[in-house]
């Protein structure tokens, strides 16, 4: 089977082996991913939280925070809330308050914040009138061509510098001072990384704003700002263009932030970024409805951008049995991908997550972790498919725990993974020093080079213990998508389907910033939006054959 992505490219003549799966049930799976996946996109259609107004400011062009810290963004929008006026947006009153005073747009936030100027008193209860919408379309296409230039700037890059082939090796810096990161970075660079991800400060996620600036103390990781973006972006294009190849850049967007987050990757040319509800709302208790929402326009925001988005199935399977549970991931990622087709994501930017967390000391662990990575590369060809390590069942012997991830590499470039995090044998005990992210890496680069035909090599035994296992994971996924299409998503999430965690729908963080749209509700940035992922998908589709949303997104 081969493994196309414009994007990520594989090495040639590789190819990696495939497995002989009931196709109806495939597309059976696909259709009802597809239905899961629509009545979601129903709900967040008509409804908008304050970070997607939030966001509109940001593409807006407002920067900055007030003396106390407080970002701009955040006061203008509060101020409306308070005032009970935002279920008509922020793009109104802020657009008619810019003609009345004649201010730009951060000059106008600082009037707000000053406490001289009161959005509400701009806030009408009809459509905008001519001159409103006019501004706003002026102001969201600015933000809209800031994202499509850095989309035609890492296109330029990769063109001109490479972009390494598959599998990716995704590394982490998490010192919490940027500016260390950044030197660490440096480093992995040289040792052969080609994907660098800055860890997010521990809680972020749950913070209902965004830090400005660049940041020195993070707890378990660096805070993702926009300052700290420009920093390590810098730095990945200096150190890339001493190496001769691109070296891309991940944060995180998930969280109370999701669509703020992926606006100002994509104003800083993030190459990824983690961008998934699931995994805020199991992992991190974000209200299910905010997060739904939020994660629509950040992945809009993200397909017009070109980022790569990055999904948390992986971590189902720390919560629950690796073997019981693995259907649960590829419910998830058909899911996650209907979800991310609807949004006008492209093939190329699927990094639909997985692990390999079978208990290594059973007997034939290393079949199971091969059946389910041949599943999952088998169901979403063309995708850059992003392979979890093994943490689980990792323990303070650092021996053992550098050979499972030697086992992890080896079945990731077998299986011709996309993005393949590697693993740290001391990663589980506490903050990766340097030298474990150097045998991470020459674990890797060995590995790879040694294996990288042998997915051409080898063929699967019809009806052997693999292929059985796929079928049967493949089988009981289809059972868990035909419950969650009968019941919904929100209902499937509070009854624990997935991790083996219940949320529940009015439960969780950041339910009061969700509102339903008033009927003058006007956003300019959606409509322009819409159209420019139109025509990237024209001009960006891959046309490959193994597409299986080749005409159509979902």
């Amino acid at each position: 089977m081969s493994v196309v992505c414009t994007a990520f490219p594989v090495a040639p003549g590789f190819d990696c082996p495939s497995l002989a799966l009931d196709s109806a049930q495939v597309a059976r799976g696909r259709a009802l991913a597809r239905k899961i996946a629509k009545e979601v996109q129903q709900f967040t259609e008509v409804r908008s939280t304050v970070a997607i107004e939030r966001t509109v400011l940001r593409l807006f062009g407002v920067e900055g925070a007030t003396d106390g810290e407080v970002p701009l963004c955040n006061v203008c929008v509060d101020q409306l809330q308070v005032a009970g006026r935002l279920t008509a947006g922020i793009a109104q009153p802020f657009c008619a308050a810019m003609l009345a005073t004649g201010l730009q747009p951060t000059e106008l936030a600082l009037e707000v914040a000053a406490g001289r100027l009161d959005l509400a008193s701009f806030a009408g209860p009809h459509a905008p009138d001519p001159a409103v919408l006019q501004l706003g379309r002026t102001l969201a296409n600015g933000g809209l061509d800031r994202i499509a230039a850095q989309r035609q700037q890492r296109d330029a890059f990769q063109a001109r510098l490479g972009c390494g082939v598959q599998p990716l090796r995704y590394v982490i810096v998490a010192s919490g001072n940027i500016y260390e990161d950044v030197v660490q970075a440096r480093v992995a660079a040289r040792q052969g990384a080609d994907i660098i991800a800055v860890i997010r400060s521990t809680g972020q996620s749950l913070l209902d704003y965004v830090p400005e600036g660049a940041t020195t103390e993070g707890f378990g990781g660096t805070f993702a700002t926009q300052d700290n973006f420009r920093l390590m972006r810098a730095a990945l294009d200096e150190v890339g263009e001493e190496l001769g190849r691109y070296i891309r850049l991940c944060n995180y967007a998930s969280g109370l932030c999701m669509p703020e987050i992926a606006c100002m990757g994509a104003f800083e040319r993030l190459d990824m970024m983690l961008n998934d509800a699931l995994y805020g709302i199991l992992f991190r208790d974000i209200n299910m409805q905010r997060t739904l929402c939020d994660q629509r326009v950040s992945r809009r925001l993200s397909a017009l951008a070109g980022l790569v988005i990055n999904t948390g199935e992986d971590n189902y399977l720390t919560t629950a049995d690796a073997i019981e549970a693995a259907h649960t991931v590829v419910a998830s990622t058909l899911i996650n991908e209907a979800l991310a087709r609807a949004a006008g994501l492209e093939t190329g930017q699927l990094g639909l997550g997985h692990a390999m967390e079978v208990n290594p000391l059973i007997e034939n662990s290393l079949s199971y972790e091969l059946a389910q990575a041949m599943l999952i590369r088998t169901l979403f060809p063309g995708a850059p498919l992003k392979f979890m390590p093994p943490t689980k069942h990792m323990t303070g012997n650092v021996m053992r725990g550098h050979v499972q991830d030697a086992m992890f590499n080896l079945v990731g470039v077998a299986t011709g993974q996309g993005i393949q995090l590697l693993g740290m044998a001391t990663e589980a005990m506490h903050t990766p020093h340097m030298h474990d992210r150097y045998w991470a890496l020459e674990s890797a680069n060995l590995i790879f080079a040694g294996g990288r035909a042998l997915g051409s090599e080898l063929a699967i035994k019809a009806g052997g213990s693999i292929e059985k296992r796929a079928q049967a994971t493949l089988t009981e996924a289809l059972g868990l998508l035909e419950e969650i299409a009968a019941e919904g998503l929100m209902t499937a999430l509070s009854r624990g389907h997935f991790a083996d965690i219940k949320r529940s729908p009015d439960g969780g963080r950041g339910q009061d910033g969700v509102f339903e749209r008033a009927e003058n509700y006007w956003d300019p940035s959606e409509a322009l939006l819409s159209e420019r992922l139109i025509a990237a998908q024209q001009l960006h589709a891959d046309g490959s054959a193994h597409d299986p949303y080749a005409g159509g997104a979902a």
